[in-house]
């Protein structure tokens, strides 16, 4: 694991859109999320980003399904409250799971000397998992922030309906040490401290 977090390290939100709240669309009639958190962790991390002057990454989702909430042209396609793309960020629009699937993600991290992804969105066991699949083995030392990950409830074939808290537990726990490396809000905010911490100590030694 890296013991710091510098400008090679991007925070990667996934589709933070109004759209993911149409429970019933996502999880059927009795449609349900976990992690109500999920926006504040992200937002947190978000500032914390824009303090450090880090680079940050959006992806959205404009859907080609014609019934589907998350489609650019409708309200719903919209950044949740609280979320903008500022100047100097990366942004994509994807139509499929993966971020990096029919975008310029992979070339916008590689132009900019980007190696290092921490990534937090919707839905834990949809765009999140697929596109943290892809960073891990496209070679990106890549970083999972399940408390800023959400998802809904998902009805399988036997028609069984497996609450949303069991399939991001699910999920998260696929992912860690094949594909990426879970880390808490706490410990993502350390590794960027150390960063500093580095940074300020050269920069005594420099002056004196």
């Amino acid at each position: 694991m890296i013991h710091r977090f510098s400008s090679d390290t991007a925070l990667v939100l996934i589709d933070v859109q109004v759209g993911v709240d149409d429970l019933s669309h996502w999880g059927g009639v009795n449609g349900r999320r976990n992690n109500p958190d999920a926006e504040a962790v992200m937002l947190s991390l978000l500032s914390t980003w824009r303090d450090h002057a880090l680079p940050v990454a959006f992806t959205r989702h404009d859907s080609v399904e014609d019934m589907s909430p998350l489609k650019l042209s409708l309200p719903s396609g919209d950044l949740k409250p609280g979320f903008s793309i500022a100047d100097g960020d990366i942004s994509v629009v994807k139509n499929v799971n993966s971020g990096f699937v029919g975008t310029s993600l992979h070339e916008d991290f590689k132009a900019r000397g980007i190696s290092r992804l921490v990534v937090a969105g919707f839905f834990t066991n949809m765009c999140v998992e697929t596109t943290v699949r892809m960073a891990g083995n496209m070679g990106y030392d890549t970083y999972l922030v399940a408390e800023g990950c959400a998802t809904t409830n998902r009805v399988g074939p036997d028609g069984v309906d497996r609450d949303p808290e069991l399939v991001h537990d699910m999920t998260v726990a696929n992912l860690h040490g094949e594909f990426c490396t879970t880390l808490s809000p706490a410990d993502v905010v350390d590794l960027i401290a150390a960063d500093r911490a580095d940074l300020v100590r050269v920069q005594g030694n420099e002056k004196g």
